[in-house]
């Protein structure tokens, strides 16, 4: 076991072939209850998404908690000389998780909420029922954040921080102000994180 668990890589694939035996026991219990018909459009599959949408984001909001809550914190206390370990090497491999996680729970989360039927009603804060469905709304508040949050990673944090950690050229000017930006925007993501939390996992427990 020691050997598994001192690999990143076996560790991982351990993990997702025991997640593998739960996903195919919820199947088999649900093609049962469905008395052997499995609906590929129906709530099995819908199941699949939410798993597959929390754990992506549960990466890319735990990899935003981790810059906020501990490395741009104390980036200023750690010495000059040992500072190159962060922005050369933790920094950019979070940073390629950090990325991808978001690009997955969004891309994710829209699916899901298209197979659930209210992709384009959350999307409008419920202005297709005339603002009367309350959990359209209050969802649709929390997809706007999470989108808002997707975008500010895509648009305006990775490409400060490429100038910031010396992946893009730029002078020691330019390293400072993408620096500040991408702290910025990062910090508009913490911000905008538990609200969006709030609405996420507080619809699913009210509404559904």
């Amino acid at each position: 076991m020691a050997g598994v668990l001192s690999n990143f890589r076996n560790t991982i694939i351990l993990s997702c072939l025991i997640a593998l035996v739960f996903l195919v026991g919820y199947g088999i219990h649900f093609e049962k209850e469905q008395h052997g018909v499995l609906d590929l459009h129906g709530n099995y599959v819908q199941a699949v998404l939410r798993w597959a949408h929390t754990f992506a984001g549960i990466l890319w909001i735990g990899l935003l908690y981790y810059f906020n809550f501990v490395q741009i914190r104390k980036m200023p206390d750690i010495p000059a000389e040992l500072k190159p370990a962060v922005s050369k090497y933790i920094a950019p491999e979070a940073l390629f998780w950090f990325r991808w996680a978001a690009l997955a729970t969004w891309v994710i989360g829209v699916i899901l909420a298209w197979s659930r039927g209210y992709l384009f009603d959350a999307y409008t804060l419920g202005a297709t029922s005339g603002f009367h469905d309350p959990r359209v709304v209050f969802i649709g508040v929390g997809m706007w954040l999470a989108t808002i949050m997707f975008i500010n990673v895509w648009v305006f944090i990775w490409p400060n921080q490429k100038i910031a950690l010396g992946m893009v050229e730029g002078d020691a000017d330019a390293k400072a102000k993408a620096g500040r930006t991408a702290m910025l925007f990062s910090r508009t993501n913490l911000l905008l994180s538990i609200p969006m939390l709030t609405a996420m996992t507080m619809n699913q427990t009210i509404f559904y």
